[in-house]
C-alpha cells in the first residue's frame, strides 16, 4: 500500500538565505530525525519495512547515502501578494478536509487552522497572518 504523505509549508527566508537552501536544510534535518526516531522506537512495528523502503529509494538516488525519506521534487509557489498568501493558506487548511480526514480544517491536529480559528494548535510560535 502506498500513501501520498506530503507537507505544505508557507515560509519566508530572512537575510541572505535562499528559500531553496532553507528547504534543503529542513529536509536533511527532518529526514535524519524521523529515521532516527523510527530506529530508536521499540514500539514501531513497521521499522524494518520502513527502513527497507527508505533504503531502496536511496539506492535510486545519486546524492543520498543510506536512507531517502523526502522526494527530490518540490512545487514551490512564490507568494507575491496577500491575496495569493491567503489562497494558499486556505488551500493548506482545507487539504485534510478534501482528503476526508476531518470534517473541519481546525479538527486536523497537525494544521495551523486551529490557530487561525482561535484555538491553540500544537506549535508555540505560529504567526497567524491577518490578510
Amino acid at each position: 500500500m502506498y500513501y501520498d504523505i506530503h507537507v505544505h509549508l508557507v515560509f519566508r527566508s530572512a537575510g541572505d538565505y535562499k528559500p531553496e537552501d532553507l528547504l534543503g536544510d529542513f529536509k536533511r534535518y527532518t529526514s535524519r530525525k524521523i529515521v532516527q526516531a523510527i530506529i530508536e522506537n521499540p514500539k514501531e512495528s513497521r521499522k524494518e519495512w520502513l527502513l527497507e523502503q527508505f533504503k531502496t529509494a536511496a539506492e535510486q538516488s545519486s546524492n543520498v547515502n543510506k536512507y531517502q525519506f523526502w522526494r527530490h521534487d518540490n512545487k514551490p509557489i512564490e507568494l507575491w501578494s496577500n491575496k495569493v498568501i491567503a489562497e494558499k493558506i486556505n488551500y493548506i487548511h482545507y487539504n485534510p478536509v478534501e482528503e476526508g480526514l476531518v470534517f473541519r480544517p481546525e479538527d486536523y491536529v497537525y494544521s495551523s487552522a486551529r490557530d487561525y480559528s482561535g484555538e491553540k494548535g500544537l506549535l508555540n510560535d505560529v504567526i497567524v497572518l491577518n490578510l
